[in-house]
């Protein structure tokens, strides 16, 4: 399995780097270069309301708050088979941010702004005769960010509570239920080195039901944008994530595909659509099975600003 995860992730490198601009083509990519358009108005002075994000979202985060619909066939824990091998299931997600205030900087897409996002994560059991939802996290959260050329930052505090589906409930008297629900703050620092993005950081979590969910996290990453010349891009991507719960055995989620974009009319910001193969090992990024190991390959859909 290491093996395979190796040349995984060089396969993902791969992908980007390929199609990475030239030093003219890179003239041309917007800033930020992951957004799908940066308002003028926006670029200096005091904004209520801006349009669009200046921390770009994070591609192989699993728990990023945008709108997708996946379906993944791995290694999940399951009641009819208690290995879970083989089992496929659809994850969906439907979040966004929304802006609040912008303190513009010297360039567009620069600046402090603060916002309010929230989003809901999804899982359904394909092999089930209805498609029994399994698990649900419900997501709210306040995200201060900063951006300064290539450099953003990123801190967020937010709750998250997750519940298990009915149907999947009715399946046996078995099935024990956490009461599963906490509040962390997030900081993350990236950088943007040409078509090369890295980005770490630390979560703490300052209270939590049940007692058992970690209390610190860690997070990093490396991305890869081929850049926007034109109205699409190769996008690729290694999100991983460390607890001592599970003796900071990582979890490893990677994305790679084509990211379709362009600028909105004046009056509405543009939208972006990525179709992305993915792949994840590690702890469960499923709330209520938060002590479970996991494996998955798949393919999406991701909406998202």
């Amino acid at each position: 399995m290491a093996h395979r995860r190796c040349h995984f992730l060089a396969l993902l490198l791969a992908v980007a780097f390929v199609a990475a601009p030239t030093p003219a083509d890179a003239q041309t990519v917007d800033a930020p270069r992951c957004g799908a358009g940066v308002h003028e108005s926006e670029a200096i002075g005091t904004v209520g309301f801006p349009e669009d994000q200046i921390f770009c979202p994070l591609i192989a985060d699993p728990k990023e708050a945008r709108s997708f619909v996946s379906f993944l066939h791995g290694t999940f824990r399951s009641l009819d088979d208690p290995s879970g091998e083989g089992t496929s299931i659809a994850s969906v997600g439907v979040g966004d941010s929304f802006g609040l205030l912008r303190v513009g900087g010297p360039n567009r897409g620069e600046g402090l702004q603060i916002d309010v996002m929230g989003s809901i994560f999804a899982q359904f059991d394909l092999g089930a005769s209805s498609n029994d939802l399994i698990n649900a996290d419900y997501v709210l959260g306040f995200p201060l960010t900063f951006r300064r050329r290539g450099f953003s930052f990123r801190a967020k505090l937010y709750h998250q509570s997750s519940h298990l589906g009915d149907e999947y409930l009715l399946r046996s008297d078995e099935i024990v239920r956490e009461n599963l629900s906490f509040e962390s703050i997030e900081f993350l620092v990236s950088q943007e080195i040409s078509a090369l993005r890295l980005y770490v950081g630390a979560e703490k979590i300052f209270r939590r039901e049940p007692d058992e969910l970690p209390d610190s996290l860690f997070h990093t990453g490396i991305e890869l944008r081929s850049g926007r010349a034109r109205k699409a891009q190769l996008v690729a991507g290694v999100d991983v994530k460390t607890t001592e719960l599970h003796d900071w055995s990582p979890a490893v989620s990677g994305r790679a595909g084509l990211e379709f974009g362009r600028p909105g009319p004046e009056e509405h910001p543009g939208r972006l659509i990525m179709l992305l193969f993915e792949w994840y090992q590690g702890p469960s990024p499923y709330g209520q099975f938060f002590q479970d190991d996991i494996s998955y390959i798949g393919a999406g859909i991701h909406i998202g600003l």
